[in-house]
């Protein structure tokens, strides 16, 4: 299909609009872009208020489309929540937590994702930039092709972080091969123990030239940075920090640029702003009045940008479904010294919730949340409840394309789409093994010490008790109205019980 044919099909649909179905919009088959941040927190985009910190890319997405208000990861932490949004599952459900950088993947080969439902359709599909899911079957070679990988569960181009960035090894990963590995200095990563004669940041913390580590990230350092787990060789394969957004949003671009108009493509582009180490471009560096971190918010803003000039650059902005998010709450302090804690200021990254990332409270998975579609969509704010993992769901209704029985994932198309402003009944969240229940303006949360390491400016606290929270009235969770409210209590809880067995409740 050409690029003119491609055009003459918008013009129809537009023309169609008036009378445009759920069916219509399958038979436009729009290229489909998923983008997710790291730790990005419901505050930090300027969309939801925020006059601490701008964010005019993001925003354009927001202001552009359906901003939801309501939207939440599968998890408190990156791991899990992006578990639920690839596979449509409770990552709980898999007993999944947050990975070292040699796990194996936990994907199951055979199992369905999001990137098989538009392979299916027939996309063309990508995943660029932060995975930590695993890779290969235990023991990683990485001097090798890698499989199993994100290419053996539906993706058909990658280029990935394996892990984190605070993690090793420290280099990417194209369709299984590290990029740039010089054969006669292979890698070796461990997460038990170090290689004899590797210096850390314990025994020469000379070599800790550009950020300092406040608690568990002092074993190798690479590019000045102390990183948790050891690594030695392929010393030409290393990335630099600094320099990771121009790769990432590069690669992205290549990716929209080879698109011929023969098929509609997929990307899962997964940024690594603003996880710690938080190491901006040298562009950014002071653009904010926060530190490091409002620095990388500033740079994963201006990604964002540089995907949307290429698409309209490309001549396919109109024709592509462009959604925005994060894959768990705000922290601060999470095992660097960046002064990110004492520059906050009077910025509130939670939005006026409480908790943020490993936390069980609202701020843990109520994350940014936007679906923009230039010329299809109008601009609106909803306040539905709907989950990451629901994406898989809806596209599957909107392409026609069947999914296994037993997923998570629930149909809320024309919520994300701004048709409607109905959203879930309930959902189930996740925090570090702790489960808690959801509807559209209610908490239910168990007995819960919150998390220590989460140095988010809220306290965590303690809840005693079985707790209801009236988010409405009560953003921050302050008070327990479980004794005003004991029969919606109870459904809840009845409610969450029957999701952990695998039968979703639909009667509140």
């Amino acid at each position: 299909m050409s690029h003119r044919t491609e055009a003459m099909n918008r013009m129809l649909f537009a023309a169609l609009s008036g009378i445009s179905s759920l069916s219509a919009w399958a038979q436009q088959r729009p290229n489909v872009l998923i983008i997710v941040a790291d730790d990005l927190g419901y505050g930090d985009v300027s969309a939801y208020g925020s006059r601490t910190i701008q964010t005019p890319n993001i925003d354009r997405l927001a202001r552009g489309g359906v901003c939801l208000t309501n939207g939440h990861a599968a998890s408190a932490t990156s791991t899990p929540s992006r578990y639920g949004l690839l596979t449509g599952m409770y990552p709980w459900r898999k007993k999944t937590h947050i990975l070292p950088g040699d796990a194996p993947l936990i994907i199951d080969e055979g199992q369905f994702t999001i990137a098989r439902l538009f392979q299916q359709a027939g996309y063309r599909t990508g995943a660029i930039g932060k995975w930590h899911l695993g890779l290969g079957r235990g023991k990683v070679d990485w001097n090798h092709t890698i499989k199993p990988g994100p290419n053996e569960i539906g993706f058909d181009y990658s280029c990935i972080l394996p892990a984190t960035v605070d993690r090793v090894p420290c280099v990417y990963v194209e369709n299984g091969n590290v990029l740039g590995l010089d054969p006669d200095d292979p890698i070796e990563v461990s997460y038990k123990k170090n290689f004899e004669g590797q210096p850390t940041a314990l025994t020469h913390p000379e070599l800790v030239t550009k950020v300092t580590w406040s608690h568990g990230h002092n074993n190798t350092v690479i590019n000045g940075i102390p990183r948790i787990g050891f690594m030695r060789g392929g010393k030409a394969a290393l990335w630099k920090d600094e320099d990771m957004a121009d790769f990432l949003v590069g690669k992205v671009k290549d990716f929209i640029e080879s698109h011929d108009g023969s098929q509609p493509f997929f990307l899962y582009y997964g940024l690594h702003e603003p996880h710690v180490p938080r190491i901006p471009h040298p562009r950014f560096e002071g653009s904010t009045t926060m530190g490091p971190r409002g620095d990388v918010i500033a740079e994963a803003d201006w990604c964002v940008g540089e995907v949307l000039r290429k698409l309209q650059e490309k001549g396919i902005l109109d024709n592509t479904i462009v959604i925005f998010t994060s894959d768990n709450g705000p922290v601060l302090d999470d095992g660097y010294r960046d002064q990110a804690a004492e520059l906050v200021g009077h910025h509130d990254m939670n939005g006026g919730y409480r908790g943020g990332k490993y936390s069980l409270f609202e701020a843990g998975t109520r994350v940014p949340f936007f679906v923009y579609w230039q010329g299809h969509i109008r601009p609106v704010t909803s306040n539905a409840l709907v989950a990451q993992q629901d994406l898989l769901a809806s596209f599957a209704h909107m392409l026609s394309q069947p999914v296994p029985d037993g997923l998570d994932s629930e149909n809320h198309l024309s919520a994300f789409l701004g048709k409607s402003k109905r959203g879930r009944k309930g959902m189930v969240t996740e925090a570090v093994g702790r489960l808690a229940y959801r509807t559209k303006d209610y908490a239910l949360l168990p007995a819960y010490k919150g998390a220590k390491r989460n140095i988010t400016g809220n306290e965590m606290g303690i809840v005693d008790t079985l707790s209801l929270f009236d988010l409405k009235t009560d953003s921050m969770q302050q008070h327990n109205v479980i004794r005003r409210h004991p029969k919606l209590a109870r459904r809840m809880q009845d409610a969450m019980e029957r999701a952990i067995k695998g039968t979703p409740n639909d009667s509140h």
